[in-house]
């Protein structure tokens, strides 16, 4: 072996071995937070979901709760079983970014600043703090951008092959990577890469993609597409619209505002350097889902899966700059920056501190009104909040549901206004020997009571008592949930025993489909 090889074998070790210094702290920051404050409101939604597995559901495709299925059989319902993947996926992720940089011709800083700008993003701490689609949607994005750079770099359209399979794959864990389709077909045909239009691996991909997609159509097609109605639902009812400007400011406030000073010159390298206007591609993609996503009000999260290979020219930009230039005092002092402000801000997205002390930190960064969606705030950001009373609203429920006689028992139902609600009687009642939960809310709506079930008896969970006895022929509150710390729509929320339907489950059941 000669000695250029052995050089060229140690600088590619001394490259893997930058990027692990920024993903080991993730890993090691994540786990230390992997249980936060319990489990989150969509954890037990999916943990029902992966109860009844299926080829699609209100709200998702199928693939993450297939894999959650798969994790429960391996490892169990623990939140540091549940969360290990997320977990995992944090360092994956700037693994990821590291590589891009490495194939835009990065050296040593370039890597180093491109990973500790994937490191930083604020809202990005809790899409991998806890189990849900999001985390594994971040790393097919990843996964695509790199196998498109491949084959910018390498100009093998056999790689289109590979990009069918994975976006299929990820079409059927979050509908999202369309959007990252959108973006990329704009920058093939707004770039020099339109030439791959004419190859039939491209088509072919598209095929193998859309052909792994088709179940999830064909699953809405036979329900009266859920998704699109919960999609419209969504943005009329439930997120709160943004304005250009506060779009532009989430996404500046999301990936940590010093990272600005990286994936903007990143968008400056794909549009205007020597050597990034190779891979323009990247910045018309930007825009063009940017855009999309300006016009659509869309959540600040939403984009967060482009911006690594923003990172990734913008520190290759600066690399060569700063050499240029002779200047070496730069890169310590921004990468310095970028950390420590993430490490100091962290708190707001990474439920790493006692609950009293992030409500006190929220409270004094004037953040504990701020929402995405259309809900009042408590002391608690929701992300954090919707980690609390889950189990003290279950044990309240068991309490009403044993004053029941053992015939009551029998014929007895319980009802949660939401999927939380009913999410967490089905998980933690196991415990308390409570049946099944039922709920209009999303995917619950299909899983209702068997068909010819008499119900004598019920046990509602929110709502208000004149709604309920509209399908009752008595209704009593006998308790309240108390939880000072969750959502306010969820606490001091009445618990109610009905009795004496005034029609059959199966007519009723109509009225309570709740797609949001």
């Amino acid at each position: 072996m000669n000695k250029n090889s052995l050089l060229s074998k140690k600088t590619c070790l001394s490259d893997y071995m930058i990027m692990g210094y920024f993903a080991l702290p993730a890993l090691v920051l994540h786990l230390i937070a992997i249980k936060g404050y319990g489990y989150f409101r969509d954890e037990l939604y999916y943990f029902a979901c992966a109860n009844h597995l299926d080829f699609g559901y209100v709200d998702q495709p199928p693939l993450s709760l297939a894999l959650l299925k798969a994790i429960r059989i391996v490892l169990g319902d623990s939140l540091v079983a549940l969360r290990i993947l997320p977990v995992l996926g944090a360092a994956l992720f700037i693994l990821a970014t590291g590589l891009m940089t490495k194939e835009l011709g990065g050296r040593k800083f370039a890597i180093a600043l491109s990973c500790a700008a994937a490191f930083a993003p604020l809202g990005n701490f809790f899409l991998f703090n806890f189990y849900s689609m999001n985390f594994l949607d971040l790393l097919f994005w990843a996964s695509l951008i790199l196998i498109v750079l491949r084959i910018i770099k390498t100009g093998n359209t056999k790689f289109w092959l590979l990009f069918g399979l994975i976006a299929g794959l990820g079409l059927q864990n979050k509908i999202s990577v369309l959007f990252m389709g959108f973006g990329l077909a704009a920058g093939i045909l707004l770039s020099k890469e339109r030439k791959h239009l004419k190859s039939k691996y491209l088509w072919f991909g598209a095929g193998i993609a859309a052909l792994l997609f088709l179940p999830y159509i064909i699953w809405n097609m036979s329900h009266g597409w859920p998704t699109l109605e919960f999609i419209e639902n969504a943005s009329q009812y439930k997120n709160t619209p943004v304005n250009p400007i506060q779009f532009l400011l989430g996404q500046v406030f999301y990936n940590n505002p010093f990272t600005i000073f990286v994936w903007l010159p990143g968008l400056w390298y794909f549009f205007f350097n020597k050597e990034g206007k190779t891979y323009r591609l990247f910045g018309w993609m930007y825009l063009a889902i940017y855009i999309l996503f300006t016009l659509q009000h869309a959540k600040d999260y939403y984009l967060a899966g482009i911006y690594p290979i923003l990172f990734a020219g913008g520190a290759v930009l600066l690399e060569n700059r700063f050499e240029k230039l002779r200047w070496n005092w730069p890169k310590p002092v921004l990468i310095a920056l970028i950390i420590s402000t993430s490490l100091f801000l962290c708190p707001i997205t990474l439920p790493i501190l006692p609950v009293d002390n992030t409500a006190a930190f929220v409270k004094s960064l004037g953040l504990s009104g701020y929402s995405q969606e259309r809900q009042r705030m408590g002391p608690l950001p929701q992300h954090f909040a919707d980690m609390h009373g889950w189990e003290e609203m279950t044990e309240k429920v068991a309490k009403v549901y044993d004053t029941l006689s053992p015939e009551e028992k029998k014929s007895c139902i319980i009802y949660g206004k939401n999927y939380g609600e009913a999410g967490a009687v089905d998980f933690f009642g196991k415990k308390y020997g409570l049946p099944p939960a039922f709920s209009g809310h999303n995917s619950y709506f299909f899983w209702p009571p068997k068909k010819g079930y008499k119900a004598n008896v019920i046990i509602l969970i929110g709502g208000s008592k004149e709604d309920h006895e509209k399908s009752l022929e008595s209704v009593t509150e006998v308790d309240r949930t108390a939880c000072p710390y969750c959502m306010p729509y969820e606490n001091n929320r009445s618990i109610y025993i009905g009795r004496g339907f005034k029609h059959s489950l199966e007519e009723i059941w109509p009225s309570v489909k709740d797609f949001i």
